[in-house]
């Protein structure tokens, strides 16, 4: 038997009254779902006590992100004295931590060689009644050398201590609460690693709840958790406003990105890690000031914290081991949230589900089996030509906007991209489904859908478990309605039934999808579309209530269907067009929205010679006037850049003086010399780098004290980003080390070496600030900084004989 070409799961009798309901239903479904991760908004001055205020917190960002304030910094050091007044203010006895610490997590390096800072993290206790474990509540204090750190991290900073004051005004807790308030994470996340390796009150671990931010707007969301997370994300579930997943938590760990968090994670800590990620241009730029602050996301933070530290503090923290990660997502009114263990029955259930649903439309002629092989396979077009879409439309913004190639997450006023995407996803979806349905039938494509979502839930319960709740869950909601919606014969039952499944899915995957965009970036906008996709395909019921009934027309009439068929395609791409163009005549550069561009300068005092660096790719016309060519390694002559690829040009040598190495003392036993420098920049640097000959053999190290490894070292590099781990050793040089915030007396360093001669040295110190130096131009009002570790950095290099 052929069944009619436009055979649907359901065919209400009253279809324009039907497509209106099943429009309303959905739209008010996805504003629920997008209010489900919408920050609060803030709290006046005039909050009760007991609460938390942005607006208080506010008056503490005023203070803290007046001017960048990087480690080591005199404006690092007016940062320091005011969290320690706020602090005593409290009636806390705050102490600072002052030491040197290896790096805290294995970070993305160069040759620069492991990483090391004098640190001073500001500590407090606040006693509990009957203490079980203690809570810590984590932020850093320092900026980069670029930015005056508004949100990064002065919003974590700020946040703290306005829980602290809550805490400190109401009723002691039952745990003890320890704030952590560290220094030089920027450098290397030097801090929290000297906390959780020397300080006693981190010897017995606890909870902490690490509080970040990578923009200036958004929610606040918890993207990391420590593992076997179950029971803490239990009472996470129970904040004024949790919005995090475990998909997040998935993702995040795949990625080479590190916070202080990891220090805590290392050391065997449980807890939180949390941050709002919108509005990422600011981030370590200059326009990373107060003003630029999205109140509503410091509140979010803020709530949260107050409540889990309360959550925390009265908790029996012995009782929060379990035996698996938790699998949650934001819903409205909350945070769903079950074992991790779930994930293998629910994507087989999924997938059995979907499996009956194409019997059954099968058996009751709605489809053939052909039909059905075919809409599965077709069925991953939308996929990957949305994917595909994502990324053409970007490169298309690109090359109308060459500013963009330089911006390393998003441009300013994303927004109005990230609805051009989602309408060119609606196109492609659309489009793709209009002209199939009629030859393949939309019960075929629908399946098909469905079956990749289950199939996809079935492939991350495997890869990643705390990511399959994604397409599971739509999955098993489509198969199970769509089973009822095939069994009730159409009409209104079963558009109920469609409407059902398809509000599960906007529920589940609209706000991952919305997170997304802002996470990955608009240079990796395909995994938000990948998830609107998706979506689209889970929706299919409800997108032929689009569509003419067809079925059995000819001629003229048939005609006129076909065309009103495209016209939410059409519809769809005009929308695309639109944002797109509102995008690029809204998101200008201008003197509060700077282009970034980066630009670095190094000189040799061994030959006398200076170059301008820069890691831009492709370079941007600002930066052209100092370099040319093709990208090339300095690694012979600047090993602490690694083989970090650099566009260089000729550059006036300045006057200034490189660090002084000196040999302190020597003693030689069992064919080993063991040698006592020390290490001394001459001028005001931020960090100071030593690199020792490949030949010199070095067998143990320290630096300011602390023993650090001599093989495979891989530290926070002077240039920041490089993947390079050993590159120097081809050029001569072995083992080095980056060391930020130096003491204004120098490093001393111990090196145990085989060589019995002489040893090369390579020492290299680093400042910040261009205008000073010859031949330098400003920049224009509509040109800023790169927010990196790199950019404006000045590095003078002398080689040592000794």
């Amino acid at each position: 038997m052929r069944e009619p070409a436009d055979r649907a799961l359901t065919r209400p009798r009253l279809r324009p009254a039907a497509t209106l309901v099943a429009l309303v239903t959905l739209a008010a479904v996805g504003a629920a779902a997008m209010w489900s991760i919408r920050p609060p908004s803030a709290r006046s001055a005039a909050a009760p006590a007991g609460e938390f205020s942005a607006a208080r917190a506010f008056q503490q960002v005023d203070v803290i992100a007046t001017e960048p304030h990087v480690a080591g910094s005199a404006a690092n050091d007016r940062v320091r004295e005011h969290l320690l007044g706020t602090l005593r203010g409290f009636g806390l006895a705050p102490e600072v931590q002052d030491t040197v610490s290896v790096q805290g997590a294995e970070l993305s390096s160069s040759a620069g060689g492991i990483g090391l800072a004098r640190v001073r993290n500001v500590i407090a206790q606040i006693p509990g009644t009957a203490s079980t474990g203690r809570v810590f509540l984590v932020a850093h204090y320092d900026s980069v050398q670029s930015a005056p750190g508004a949100n990064d991290d002065g919003a974590g900073t700020a946040a703290v201590l306005e829980t602290v004051r809550a805490l400190t005004s109401g009723p002691r807790l039952r745990n003890d609460v320890v704030v952590v308030l560290t220094d030089a994470e920027e450098a290397c996340l030097c801090g929290a690693k000297a906390f959780v390796d020397q300080h006693p009150l981190a010897r017995q671990g606890g909870v902490a709840l690490n509080l970040e931010a990578r923009g200036s707007s958004g929610p606040a969301i918890t993207f990391e958790s420590s593992p076997d997370d179950g029971k803490l994300i239990d009472v996470f579930a129970g904040a004024p406003k949790p919005v995090g997943t475990s998909f997040a938590v998935e993702v995040y760990r795949l990625l080479p990105n590190d916070t202080d968090f990891t220090a805590f994670l290392q050391a065997g800590f449980r807890g939180l890690n949390t941050a709002y990620i919108d509005g990422a241009a600011r981030y370590h730029a200059p326009t990373d000031v107060p003003s630029a602050m999205d109140r509503d996301s410091l509140q979010h933070h803020g709530d949260n914290a107050l409540a889990l530290a309360r959550a925390f503090g009265d908790t029996d923290l012995t009782t929060l081991e379990a035996r698996t990660d938790a699998t949650y997502f934001p819903v409205p009114g909350g945070l769903a949230h079950y074992p991790g263990w779930l994930a293998w029955p629910l994507a087989t259930l999924a997938l059995v589900s979907v499996l009956l649903l194409a019997a059954l439309t099968r058996r009751r002629g709605l489809v053939t089996r052909g039909r059905l092989a075919a809409g599965f396979l077709l069925a991953l077009l939308p996929i990957v030509l949305s994917a595909a879409a994502a990324q053409g439309f970007w490169a298309l913004m690109v090359w109308m906007r060459p500013g963009y190639a330089a911006l390393p997450i998003d441009p300013y006023r994303p927004l109005w991209y990230r609805l051009a995407l989602l309408a060119l996803t609606a196109t492609v979806v659309f489009a793709w489904y209009a002209l199939l349905r009629r030859r393949t039938t939309p019960a075929a494509l629908s399946i098909g859908g469905l079956l990749w979502l289950a199939l996809l839930g079935v492939a991350l319960a495997w890869f990643a478990p705390g990511g399959s709740y994604l397409t599971a869950v739509p999955a098993l909601a489509g198969g199970v309605f769509g089973i009822l919606a095939v069994l009730l014969r159409g009409g209104w039952a079963s558009l109920v039934a469609v409407l059902a499944g398809a509000a599960v899915a906007v529920i589940v995957l609209l706000p991952t999808a919305m997170l997304l965009f802002p996470a990955m970036g608009m240079r990796l906008a395909a995994t938000g579309t990948l998830l609107a996709a998706l979506l689209g395909l889970a929706l299919l019921p409800v997108v032929d209530l689009l569509h003419p009934a067809a079925g059995g027309q000819r001629g003229l009439v048939a005609a006129r269907a076909r065309r009103t068929a495209l016209l939410p395609t059409l519809i769809a791409l005009v929308a695309a067009v639109a944002c797109a163009a509102v995008g690029l005549r809204v998101d200008r550069f201008d003197a509060g929205h700077p282009a970034m561009t980066q630009l670095m300068y190094a000189l040799d005092t061994d030959a006398g010679t200076a170059r301008w660096m820069t890691e831009e790719a492709p370079v941007q016309p600002w930066t052209a006037q100092y370099v040319q060519g093709s990208p090339g390694v300095m690694t012979a002559t600047f090993p602490a850049f690694g083989d970090e690829r650099l566009t260089t040009g000729p550059a006036t040598a300045a006057a200034l003086p490189p660090p002084q190495l000196t040999l302190v003392s020597e003693a030689r036993a069992a064919g080993t010399r063991t040698l006592r420098l020390r290490l001394a920049p001459q001028r005001p640097v931020r960090l100071v780098t030593m690199h020792v000959a490949a030949d010199a053999g070095v067998t143990e190290a320290a630096v300011g004290g602390r023993p650090v490894p001599v093989d495979g070292a891989a530290g926070d590099g002077a240039a920041g980003d490089s993947e390079a781990e050993d590159g120097a050793a081809g050029d001569g040089w072995g083992f080095g080390f980056v060391f930020h915030a130096p003491p204004p007396g120098g490093v001393e360093v111990v090196l145990t070496v085989r060589a019995t001669g002489p040893v090369r040295f390579r020492a290299m110190d680093g400042s910040d600030g261009l205008a000073a130096l010859p031949g330098f131009r400003p920049r224009p009002a509509d040109v800023g900084v790169r927010g990196d570790h790199s950019s404006e950095m000045v590095a003078v290099a002398r080689t040592y004989t000794l």
